[in-house]
């Protein structure tokens, strides 16, 4: 089951150089990974910044990427935050202005137990019509969405699929043996070793700046060819450890190097400070020879 698509692009925010939103930037760049074979998109995740874009930029871009786009992609909204009536606010909003379906992530900074986040979960599934994925990254949150809990969230008709990033790919085996949750790979060297088990696709950052490559993966899977998916996972790894492994936010290197690919990007909102030129230029090198 793919709820969602199967390549989707964790896609940045462009901003203007004075920082404001670039809804042009975004409508651009968002018809060039939808051309370039990316079949879902999410926006105002962590990698489109979200913790420092106005709950009216969210609704903005949401708006006009769908202008961009059409129905040629699905568009997944990303609004969670650790305050459950907001997080149903930004919901509520998303649906009005587009989206096809929501990304929740777990309620971070405060760590509420496991009954707590259910009980979010369950609010915010409740607040629209939308399906949800729901995003485990607990080295960013604080707060995992234990094997349990997915088990009676899975329960709900519009609780989805996963984002996940957990690392543990044990809980995220059994979970899809026992649950019809669509499991999309939110690390993205994980992307092959999850597809090859059952799981939906993936939510990439990579693919923001590489979407035929990393769809290139999943199609030789789907094709048969599993040793040419081998390779292609390959082929891509030094850009995922470029762009991911690095000590710096995906944002950061994904921005640097689309703007070093004339691409839409902008700056990065502080605390975030931009890569160096040295990093951006590593960076283009690995891509030029992962492309090449």
């Amino acid at each position: 089951m793919t709820p969602f698509g199967r390549t989707l692009c964790a896609m940045i925010t462009p901003f203007t150089p004075a920082g404001a939103l670039d809804l042009d930037g975004a409508q651009r760049l968002a018809d060039h990974l939808v051309t370039r074979g990316c079949d879902g998109l999410v926006l105002s995740g962590t990698t489109g910044e979200s913790p420092t874009t106005t709950d009216a930029e969210k609704s903005a871009l949401i708006t006009a990427v769908r202008e961009a786009i059409g129905t040629r992609a699905t568009i997944v909204a990303g609004v969670g935050t650790p305050d459950t009536a907001h997080t149903a606010e930004l919901a509520r909003a998303a649906e009005q202005a587009g989206a096809d379906g929501l990304l929740v992530v777990a309620p971070y900074y405060n760590c509420p137990p496991q009954d707590a986040i259910e009980a979010h979960f369950l609010e915010i599934a409740t607040a629209t019509g939308l399906p949800l994925a729901l995003y485990d990254i607990p080295a960013r949150t604080g707060s995992r969405i234990e094997p349990e809990t997915l088990l009676r969230l899975a329960e709900h008709p519009r609780i989805m699929a996963v984002k996940d990033c957990s690392y543990d790919f044990l809980s995220a085996q059994k979970l899809m043996s026992r649950t019809d949750l669509a499991y999309y790979a939110g690390c993205d060297e994980h992307i092959l070793a999850l597809y090859a088990v059952g799981g939906a696709g993936c939510v990439s950052t990579v693919a923001g700046v590489a979407p035929d490559l990393v769809r290139a993966v999943l199609d030789a899977f789907d094709a048969g060819e599993t040793a040419r998916a081998t390779r292609l996972q390959h082929r891509v790894t030094p850009l995922i450890e470029a762009m991911m492994a690095n000590g710096l936010p995906g944002t950061v290197t994904a921005k640097a190097l689309l703007a070093d690919l004339g691409l839409p990007a902008g700056p990065v909102r502080p605390p975030l400070r931009p890569a160096g030129s040295r990093t951006t230029e590593e960076l283009r090198r690995t891509y030029d020879l992962v492309t090449a």
